[in-house]
């Protein structure tokens, strides 16, 4: 009996020994966590924002590819009649616009802007049709003079007018042909007048695609091979495709149409307008009427490029809006890069024969 009493004396001791043990030890240390880390991007210097696509710069009156000159459209009224011809400067054009004034003559209306040819001429007197043509190019128009309504008409129009009977500089009359037919002029110098509100370079007139191929003409049309109009009893232009320089060739009925300095006249594209050609109230030699063409609204008209034809519709909202044309199905008609020669066909006396 001593001896259990003994061990289990021995074993109360060794538990209450254990017990304070326990209590007297410090807490242990915290085990610490993960460390959180925020990792930013990695940045390259040499990578940046991407490029804006390029865009090559173009001349507006003709597509063309080049670094457009920050000038004013310049427009010159040239005759048309036997007596006018071979005229000056025509082939270096953007644009001309052929018109019939009183007598059923032919008068153009040529817009430089990509070329500077050295003479234009025979230059002529201004007609109502004018303004309604060239106020969207809010540009210069060099003529020879007017009657004063119709010179009412041009400056309210917007365009800085160069006039030879009001003295401007640049104008002269050559020896080698008679008067009214001989006045001629200088573009340098019509450029050099150009006023503070005349600097900026015209918009587009039609419609151009960026190259040939996407022309409407030339993805919808039909081939032709000849363009014959009939304007007036005076004037009958006709056209025909050449392969070779893949442009229209200008003649004047079966005479082929040169400049003075014998290049052939061509046009890459030939625009048809047909418009009403009413008279107006201003009266030329005789009492003869002055008529004008009806540009504000819409009508028919024909595209030719690439040596084919596609009938399209002509829209003009106001004088001071540029013409569009459309196709059958209401898309946007695009020219093909180039000049461009724009016929204006009098509704109901004219015509346009596709050969």
């Amino acid at each position: 009996m001593r001896a259990r009493t003994r061990v289990g004396s021995i074993g109360l001791g060794l538990g209450a020994l254990l017990v304070l043990v326990a209590c007297g030890s410090p807490d242990p240390e915290p085990t610490a966590g993960p460390t959180s880390v925020t990792v930013g991007p990695t940045l390259s210097s040499e990578k940046g924002a991407a490029p804006a696509p390029a865009v090559t710069p173009r001349w507006p009156l003709t597509g063309i590819a080049g670094d457009p000159a920050a000038r004013p459209s310049l427009a010159v009224k040239i005759e048309n009649t036997s007596a006018a011809r071979p005229q000056s400067g025509l082939e270096q054009a953007d644009m001309v616009w052929e018109t019939i004034v009183e007598f059923d003559v032919a008068r153009f209306v040529a817009v430089f802007h990509s070329q500077v040819p050295a003479e234009v001429g025979p230059i002529r007197s201004v007609r109502p049709m004018d303004p309604l043509i060239l106020a969207p190019m809010h540009g210069l128009l060099a003529f020879s003079g007017g009657q004063p309504g119709i010179l009412e008409l041009v400056a309210a129009s917007g365009v800085q007018m160069i006039s030879h009977d009001a003295g401007a500089p640049g104008m002269y009359r050559t020896s080698d042909r008679a008067a009214p037919h001989n006045v001629y002029g200088t573009p340098t110098k019509f450029w050099a007048q150009a006023d503070a509100d005349h600097q900026a370079p015209p918009a587009e007139q039609f419609l151009i695609g960026r190259s040939a191929d996407r022309a409407t003409a030339v993805l919808r049309g039909t081939p032709a091979t000849t363009l014959s109009f009939h304007l007036s009893t005076a004037s009958s232009p006709t056209w025909a495709w050449n392969a070779a320089s893949n442009t229209w060739l200008r003649s004047e009925g079966a005479t082929p149409s040169v400049a003075r300095g014998g290049a052939r006249l061509s046009a890459v594209n030939v625009v048809s307008i047909t418009a009403a050609h009413p008279p107006t109230k201003y009266h030329a030699q005789n009492h003869a009427s002055v008529p004008t063409y009806s540009l504000v609204g819409s009508g028919e008209g024909v595209v030719a490029t690439g040596g084919k034809v596609v009938p399209v519709t002509w829209k003009k909202d106001s004088q001071d809006a540029s013409m569009r044309l459309f196709a059958a199905d209401g898309t946007p008609a695009y020219l093909a890069p180039g000049n461009t020669w724009v016929e204006l066909v009098p509704k109901g006396s004219g015509s346009l024969t596709v050969g």
